[in-house]
């Protein structure tokens, strides 16, 4: 049996000063300056002196009725926002004053001094009721914002309808918007960046908020209108994944280029011995194959416009040895180079772009190699709607075998329907229709938050050109040429390319490098490492039975190793190389034929190192396979 006891809740008073009691303390900038009769008169005249200029616009009041505490705010580090004051219902900013600043009579700085607009702070802003319209004004209200869509931050404010759709989506969106391929800057070929992606065709989008255009993404767009139909299609789109026309990619579509930069540098080392950029002599210690050497000029440096591939040298370099001196085989003291070149790693190439030859901080000589690989969309690329729609190229279909409209178009992408009602994201669809609308208009489209173009002005634009109102056609299969039994909606979506892309994530590997410790093979695709078989995947292996497949990828391509093990004592084995000969470590006198090899994990052999290291000595009984 379960008593709940209900506990008194107990107030502390308030420490207050001794002839103090019941006056407003007053705070500037956090410390305390002393008190006041009536901190509601007190901020009330605070407030009016800051709108008619008195007092500085840069100064933020806050008042705690609870505590009876008035915080004054000048301080350095705080964010605000413009607001339009609200006044007995009415905003101070009049149609005289707008049209007076529309004609550039007045300017901005002149409506902050006349208390038309004011700067709040995060403190100042909790205790203000902020209308988003001006039609929602009532008496009680405060203030207005300047513009509804401006409660969102730069990115949110360049998505189209975002009220539309769920915030998860908006969330996705916003990550996502950063990650596509555009234009990043338009010098980018003078500069020498580690990874650059360019977008081969930026198109501004057919639908734009205003802040779009404000903050001037226009000139550096980061994408493509697509041509979308939202329908299954063989099953290739199935879940988030969607089927491209190829014969769109051919011309262009989703099309970029890839810089990468490899620098190398001559390095001082002390004792004034010092690296040199040349073709490395065959003698070199650690010499490559000569093919690698193949595209290196008389200093060591590669050309531009070579096609460079795995494992090739962009710059031969060699460097002193580790030691001063090293003693040949004859007993001559000689000082021996190593070959310590710059090379492509494995699964990296392309085009050599440029070399840049210069001098570092250190006033040794640098070169920076720049590599440029194109792009063109494979299956696995990874594409993005401005709604949180994300989803991989499943099939490259030839355009002939695309669906098709009685006017001959063709989408560009189609994706699946079950995207839709489930992510909630009706902004998607807006866009499409939209985008449509205005490439038979000729007119963008205004995808503002809460003030953009609504859906009855697409519908009326889609009748005027004679077009089903919805944006639905009846589209007519690839393959067979008939038909489709139900209307497709299928529109204009600004779709972006992030830079998650196959080319750059794909690696696989049969044998290669190992681990120092514990002899698994290494991990990631920079250091050739294999594919993790986890223990997931192993589960399902014991759920098959397949014991000879776990023990093949677990044991056998991973750390095998052979030690020899005492069936007398337990103990491992020591293997005297001088003498060529196993003997146990705990007693010598047991028989060669009494210590056996046993096949284990290195990891397992690690283990018992391991436990010896603490003080416990494990010993392994051996006995014959049934």
């Amino acid at each position: 049996m379960v008593i709940f006891v209900k506990r008194k809740k107990i107030r502390r008073k308030k420490q207050i000063p001794v002839g103090q009691s019941g006056k407003t303390s007053v705070y500037l900038n956090g410390r305390l300056i002393g008190f006041h009769e009536s901190g509601k008169m007190l901020i009330s005249e605070l407030r009016s002196k800051r709108r008619s200029g008195s007092l500085s616009p840069q100064v933020n009041f806050h008042y705690n009725q609870k505590t009876e505490d008035l915080f004054i705010n000048g301080d350095q580090g705080r964010a605000r926002r413009p607001y339009i004051v609200v006044e007995s219902g009415q905003p101070r900013l009049t149609p005289v004053l707008l049209d007076q600043l529309t004609k550039g009579e007045i300017t901005w700085g002149s409506l902050v001094k006349l208390g038309v607009i004011e700067y709040l702070d995060a403190e100042e802003e909790e205790t203000a009721y902020v209308a988003l319209k001006a039609e929602d004004i009532t008496p009680e209200h405060t203030h207005l914002e300047l513009s509804p869509s401006s409660i969102f931050g730069v990115t949110v404010s360049v998505l189209p309808f975002p009220e539309y759709n769920s915030s998860p989506r908006i969330t996705m969106a916003c990550a996502m918007a950063k990650q596509s391929l555009g234009t990043y800057t338009v010098n980018f070929n003078m500069r020498n960046d580690s990874r650059g992606h360019i977008l081969y065709y930026p198109q501004q989008p057919l639908a734009q908020t205003k802040a779009y255009g404000l903050l001037g993404f226009a000139e550096r767009a980061a994408g493509q209108n697509f041509v979308v139909a939202v329908t299954s299609s063989y099953g290739y789109n199935i879940g988030d994944a969607v089927v491209m026309n190829r014969n769109a990619v051919d011309r262009g579509l989703g099309r970029s280029v890839f810089y990468k930069t490899h620098d190398s540098e001559e390095r001082r080392y002390p004792g004034g011995q010092r690296d040199k950029f040349e073709i490395p002599a065959a003698t070199t210690s650690g010499y490559r194959e000569e093919s690698a050497y193949r595209f290196l000029g008389e200093d060591g440096i590669i050309s531009p416009e070579c096609e460079a591939g795995s494992r090739d040298v962009l710059v031969g370099k060699t460097s002193p040895p580790r030691f001063l001196e090293e003693i040949t085989v004859f007993g001559v003291t000689e000082e021996k180079k190593r070959e310590n070149s710059l090379t492509l790693k494995s699964g990296e190439g392309g085009v050599v772009d440029s070399v840049l030859l210069s001098d570092s901080l250190a006033g040794t000589r640098l070169v920076k190699v720049r590599m440029r690989s194109i792009k063109v969309p494979e299956v696995g690329d990874k594409f993005a709607s401005r709604h949180g729609q994300k989803g991989v190229i499943g099939m490259l279909r030839p355009q002939e075998d695309m669906p098709f409209t009685a006017d001959g178009i063709v989408p560009d992408l189609i994706i699946n329907p079950h995207a839709i009602p489930s992510r909630m994201t009706i902004g998607h669809l807006l866009e499409m229709l939209g985008s449509k609308a205005a490439c038979y208009s000729g007119k963008l489209v205004d995808a503002t938050a809460f003030e953009g173009d609504k859906d009855e002005d697409m519908k009326k634009i889609m009748r005027e050109h004679g077009l089903e109102e919805y944006g639905e056609e009846t589209l007519y299969d690839g393959f067979t040429g008939k038909a489709i039994k139900t209307k497709i909606f299928i529109g204009v979506i600004y779709y972006q390319k992030l830079h998650h892309l196959v080319s750059n994530k794909m690696h696989v590997r049969s044998r290669g490098p190992v681990q120092l410790l514990t002899h698994q093979p290494t991990e990631g695709r920079s250091r050739e490492g294999g594919l993790r078989f986890g223990e997931m995947e192993r589960d399902c292996l014991i759920g098959y039975g397949a014991s000879m497949l776990i023990k093949e990828r677990l044991l056998d391509e991973s750390d095998k190793t052979t030690l020899f093990v005492s069936s007398k004592t337990g103990a491992i084995a020591v293997q005297d190389h001088t003498k060529n000969r196993l003997y146990d470590p705990l007693d010598p006198s047991v028989d060669a034929k009494d210590i056996h090899a046993v096949e284990m994990s290195y990891a397992f052999k690690l283990l018992l190192d391991e436990i010896k290291a603490l003080g416990i000595f494990p010993r392994l009984i051996l006995r014959d396979k049934a």
